[in-house]
């Protein structure tokens, strides 16, 4: 394959360009504040490079790589535990809780105490566990992320001393029960009453149409006794109005008999059936018919009920204490992310070990090539698997944000981390939903086969783009932050933690690109990472600056509501520019930090493809502004094909480095050794 540095013959005209260039370097140099400066890693040059996989699997798993190896080995010495390809509805939701339960009591880990203490540690379990069986992953996600995790966070001392031993030992399954039939991201929207009655001392639950139904709340068909309930509280006033509503607040709400398991009084279940996906979690749907609570079952961290029905609250306002109790749930979204870059990383593992195994075609009279070998599979996988590298960084860094929230409370921080846990989400998981299909798709036949897992990973991951924020909305949520960011910079405000570098980029944007830089060319220009983290930061800034002047002139004669649906699709391209460069900024501080060369090496070249094939996607953009001047965009284009070439010649080591071992992938294709001879004992040979 011809190197980017190859020359053809070139005219006298593109030649005189290239003198006037060097010229014009040499007359005014690029000036560079030092500590501003990320420094270029050198790739290798043109030989193929030489990865220490164990070196760079070290560097990518990190410190909580001992539990997750006690998650596999549980599993591979327990093949009873193992899902297998064909399973009923019924049966997988029994194995999934048999599978939960063996993980807590038999193997010994107890995931609710890191939910608060060590959240790393606890995505590292989920990641594991995600890995063996999505379904169960979820299941673990709603008994200890979800109802053990509002427990803690929306409840005081007093609910954690009677629910953390029942909740962590698997006595006490429970359910989050917060999404209704006609409500799931309109929280505030939320019809489920909860109203005081004083003279028992007690909140009465009710449903009071069918639109307010409990729907799709998992634990609840088959094994849940508990639930966290997501009501609107109401207290008396004793006036002509009768009540007040105080906004959505959350209660324990038990749902069936502790002995019987017969769900109790004025407590109706019924199950939300067979599902495209996660069919080993038994989501139900719940109503309430004047279900009494005691008004100790109120989780009152944010907002409390005295004995005479007097409400007491550290937060003014009832958007205010709406605010603090969703921010408290955002671990949900931090541990979706993570878990869908380690499904990504399973399906890119399958896709790339066949694409090495599977020989098609060749030169005449030689031997056939690997499919790998073909520019076009290269174009498929290879930039998903500089992606998942780029994923993998990024949701790290937001683990550990998310772990540094919970242990000093930072204001600052807690609002870096809503969003970015909001972008995160929505782009890691719609990116890995349409890679699941490539990967499928690449392996041709073999991979429409069950089990080979395509069909499962991407049946079962879908509704990641769904639950705990609806990516649309959670895309909307980050632009606003970014506008809000943006109108608070031209009133003399700062922007917050993440968004820190458009300070700088607005500045740069508000000024026209410059005529020289757009026209370089050279390869170390394109690699180095201040052009391509300088070229993502322009787009979101230009972006930002564009849609603010749009909502502002819609917004004079359709309102803000108006102007903003006008404007949405633009809105959602913001975000996701933002969350890519964000994305683009962690790559690179992990490849800086990487202490092993031969690893660091590796971690550049995959980088620079990152960045550059998301440049190359976006081209248009950055030609209609001249950012990019025509020579460029063809040398980026050029660039970028021959990295995924020089990706794919350390492909093997690359995906063996996330150190997945064959009883976890499960797939026949995708064995490191024997893989067809595997494939055929599956159909009976």
């Amino acid at each position: 394959m011809q190197s980017p540095n190859s020359k053809p013959n070139s005219d006298p005209a593109s030649e005189a360009e290239r003198r006037i260039r060097r010229l014009t370097l040499h007359l005014s140099p690029v000036q560079c504040v030092a500590e501003e400066q990320l420094a270029m890693v050198a790739c290798g040059g043109r030989a193929r490079l030489s990865v220490d996989t164990p070196s760079l699997s070290s560097y990518m798993r990190g410190k909580h790589r001992d539990i997750q190896e006690k998650v596999f080995d549980y599993f591979n010495a327990n093949p009873h535990l193992q899902t297998p390809v064909e399973i009923s509805k019924d049966e997988h939701r029994e194995l999934c809780m048999k599978q939960l339960t063996g993980l807590v009591r038999e193997a010994g880990i107890r995931p609710l105490r890191y939910v608060v203490n060590e959240p790393a540690k606890y995505f590292a379990i989920l990641e594991a566990v995600g890995s063996v069986d999505m379904s169960l992953g979820i299941k673990m996600g709603v008994q200890y992320s979800l109802w053990g995790g509002s427990v803690l966070n929306l409840g005081t001392k007093k609910h954690r001393d009677k629910y953390f031993d029942g909740i962590d030992n698997l006595d006490y399954p429970g359910c989050f029960a917060m999404t209704e039939l006609q409500h799931g991201s309109n929280v505030q929207g939320l019809q489920t009453v909860a109203t005081f009655d004083i003279i028992t001392d007690e909140f009465i639950i009710d449903t009071p149409n069918d639109g307010a139904i409990k729907w799709w709340i998992g634990n609840a068909a088959v094994h849940g006794k508990f639930a966290t309930v997501f009501a609107r509280l109401k207290l008396p006033t004793y006036d002509t109005k009768g009540v007040t509503d105080m906004g959505v607040h959350a209660f324990i709400v038990p749902i069936r008999d502790m002995k019987t398991h017969q769900p109790l009084p004025g407590i109706e279940i019924h199950d939300c059936g067979h599902k495209v996906g996660l069919n080993g979690v038994d989501n139900g749907a719940l109503r309430f018919r004047s279900v009494r609570i005691p008004r100790d079952n109120l989780l009152n961290r944010f907002g409390d009920v005295s004995r005479d029905g007097k409400y007491t609250s550290s937060l003014p306002t009832v958007n205010k204490r709406f605010a603090a109790t969703l921010g408290e749930l955002v671990g949900g979204r931090v541990g979706l992310a993570y878990s869908s870059v380690s499904v990504l990383k399973v399906a890119a593992t399958i896709a790339i070990r066949y694409s090495l195994l599977r020989q098609q075609f060749g030169p005449p009279n030689q031997p056939e090539v690997s499919i790998l070998d073909y520019q076009s599979q290269q174009h498929k996988l290879m930039p998903m698997l500089a992606s998942t590298y780029a994923f993998h960084f990024a949701t790290t860094t937001l683990v550990e944000k998310y772990s540094q929230m919970k242990k000093t409370h930072d204001e600052e921080l807690v609002a870096d981390v809503h969003a970015l846990s909001a972008g995160l989400k929505a782009y890691v998981t719609s990116y890995t939903a349409k890679s699941l299909s490539i990967c499928r798709e690449a392996c041709g036949g073999h991979g429409y086969a069950a089990v080979n897992r395509f069909g499962i990973l991407r049946n079962d991951h879908d509704i990641f783009q769904t639950f705990e924020g609806d990516n649309t909305v959670l895309l909307q949520q980050v632009a606003a932050d970014l506008l809000k960011q943006y109108k608070g910079k031209f009133k003399g405000g700062t922007f917050a933690v993440t968004w820190n570098y458009l300070r700088e980029s607005m500045n740069t944007y508000l000024s026209q690109p410059n005529p020289v830089t757009a026209r370089w060319e050279g390869e170390d220009h394109l690699r180095d990472p201040k052009f391509q983290l300088d070229a993502f930061r322009y787009r979101t800034s230009r972006l930002l600056q564009s849609v603010a002047v749009r909502l502002r002139k819609h917004s004079k004669s359709l309102g803000d509501f108006g102007a903003w649906n006008r404007c949405l699709n633009h809105l959602l391209t913001l975000a996701e520019s933002h969350i890519e460069s964000v994305i683009l900024a962690k790559f690179i501080e992990a490849v800086q930090s990487c202490p092993d060369p031969s690893s660091q090496a590796a971690l550049k070249l995959v980088c620079d493809l990152y960045a550059l094939d998301r440049i190359w996607n976006d081209i248009g953009t950055y030609r209609n502004v001249d950012y990019v001047a025509p020579n460029k965009a063809k040398a980026i284009h050029k660039l970028s094909e021959y990295l995924s070439f020089q990706v794919r010649n350390i492909a093997r080591e690359l995906v063996d480095a996330f150190d997945l071992p064959d009883h976890v992938t499960r797939a026949p294709i995708a064995m490191r050794s024997g893989a067809y001879s595997q494939y055929t004992q599956h159909v009976g040979f």
